[in-house]
């Protein structure tokens, strides 16, 4: 009997299938293009059905007893489509600029407040609700033949089952659910003219949405038994594939983005979270919520530095067989570096949500080194975090341990500089699929194979390594760290718009 857990992504699709012992059995891959040039950014829906029809085929060939599939997808990325089913359009990105002058004009309706107290978001064209106005001002030949408006996971569902459900968590990224009610925001609807009934029915995280078509489940070598699952944002995913249930708790996914994404029992009262352009998001079970704290550049200032700056590590590790990483860390001094690196290479995230600003590297001297300038790459996304762990500890959201996934939670330099500048515990959890085990999990529970989250953790989550804070190091980075704070407000001012 095996379960399995089917991420869509913007880039491409996966599925890992464990056992009923939550042991890891196999993964199918597939990516897809998509379109990212000037004023347009959109993605085909049509590739991303065919490239998850091929990695379900491909894994039902090899686990032919899959019992069960819950389905993660990233979030605001809506396809509309007509009444035989069929795509109207491109899927326009989240950062695709479309949409922009609706948000202004539904904000100027509504108020900027009452929708962030509304939805848990601070209004911005990136979610769904603006972009969907921009097509029924601008496109309504189109608007008028849609029949269905769905994002990835409840598309994905429908096609799957014919029951267009969408979970608490991905509704919440179009700006027009209400995360204290937990239904659609009539109020939000009727101001930017949306239909409600063209939207999927709302359900909590983990709800079965039926079992597969007998005519998809025959292609897709599936059993017509075959359960599929309304998981969750694929960042809720990672917190309960993390296992992080509780309050005080929170997962830092070192990825490609840094993301810490603590848990929460209640909305808080005070306007931190508002301020800080912080997403609330209703988490698994009943009364508590998640939000988002990020850096745009994690891993990804990492691999811009590799690719770039570091070409001669690269090609000693080729010749030595080891990883690049390894290469600069075995030359890496222990304790702050002197350099301050601001890791704004992409833009500004939580708490600024500044596109205008840029990377910044100060306090270089010729003593330095390319692996003193490498560890200060890790510090600056450090310490953006850590600016971001006191901006959530003045809305009453206080972290005292950290479950590390991704890529970066294989690196021991980086994880104990973690615990020394961040403070707290951290714990890895290595590069397990966080997403895929959360999903699974939810999918396993609803096959009856768990009895509740905590049995399905206890097979699912492996704990590797727990860093702890050195009080040394700590006191050595507390200098650097409020030298660091001072950093954006020093230097915006030079970058222009």
């Amino acid at each position: 009997m095996a379960i399995g857990g089917l991420d869509i992504g913007t880039t491409g699709c996966k599925l890992t299938v464990y056992d009923n012992q939550g042991t890891y059995r196999y993964k199918a891959y597939r990516d897809y293009p998509s379109s990212r040039g000037g004023e347009v950014q959109e993605i085909r829906v049509e590739y991303i059905w065919k490239s998850v029809r091929e990695v379900i085929r491909e894994a039902a060939e090899h686990c032919p007893d899959i019992q069960g599939v819950g389905v993660t997808s990233f979030g605001e990325t809506f396809v509309l489509l007509d009444e035989n089913d069929t795509p109207l359009a491109p899927c326009m990105l989240y950062t695709d600029p479309r949409g922009d002058a609706e948000c202004r004009e539904l904000t100027e309706k509504l108020g900027e407040k009452y929708i962030a107290d509304i939805t848990g978001l601070k209004p911005h064209c990136m979610y769904s609700i603006s972009k969907l106005m921009w097509v029924r001002k601008h496109r309504p030949d189109i608007y008028n033949r849609t029949a269905r408006i769905l994002l990835m996971e409840d598309y994905i569902i429908y096609m799957l089952t014919g029951n267009p459900q969408i979970d608490y968590s991905i509704a919440s990224r179009t700006m027009a659910f209400d995360i204290r009610k937990l239904c659609w925001s009539r109020e939000i609807l009727k101001a930017a003219q949306i239909k409600e009934k063209l939207l999927s029915k709302t359900v909590p995280t983990g709800t079965c949405a039926g079992t597969v078509k007998t005519a998809v489940a025959g292609d897709l070598g599936l059993s017509g038994e075959t359960i599929i699952v309304s998981v969750s944002h694929d960042q809720v995913a990672a917190a309960i594939g993390s296992r992080v249930f509780g309050d005080a708790a929170a997962v830092d996914g070192a990825g490609t983005v840094e993301c810490i994404t603590p848990v929460f029992t209640g909305i808080p009262k005070n306007d931190v979270l508002y301020q800080g352009s912080y997403a609330i998001v209703p988490y698994v079970f009943p009364g508590k919520y998640l939000c988002y704290a990020f850096s745009f550049t994690g891993g990804a200032l990492v691999k811009w530095y590799i690719d770039n700056l570091a070409k001669y590590e690269k090609t000693l590790a080729d010749r030595e067989k080891s990883s690049v990483y390894e290469v600069l860390e075995s030359n890496m001094q222990d304790g702050p570096t002197g350099i301050l690196v601001l890791p704004h290479f992409a833009g500004a995230a939580t708490p600024y949500m500044d596109s205008g600003s840029k990377g910044a590297i100060t306090g270089l001297t010729a003593a330095h080194n390319v692996s003193d300038l490498y560890r200060a790459m890790l510090e600056g996304v450090v310490y953006e975090m850590r600016l971001n762990m006191e901006e959530l500890a003045k809305a009453g959201i206080v972290i005292k341990k950290l479950k590390a996934v991704g890529g970066g939670a294989n690196s021991r330099v980086w994880m104990q500089m973690k615990a020394d500048i961040l403070g707290v515990p951290i714990v890895s959890l290595g590069s397990s699929e966080a997403g895929a085990a959360g999903s699974a999990m939810l999918t396993g529970i609803a096959c009856n194979i768990f009895g509740d989250l905590e049995e399905a953790a206890e097979a699912m989550v492996k704990e590797l390594e727990t860093y702890y804070p050195r009080l040394e190091q700590r006191e050595a980075y507390e200098q650097y760290y409020e030298k660091y704070r001072q950093l954006y407000p020093s230097v915006r001012h030079l970058m222009g718009q």
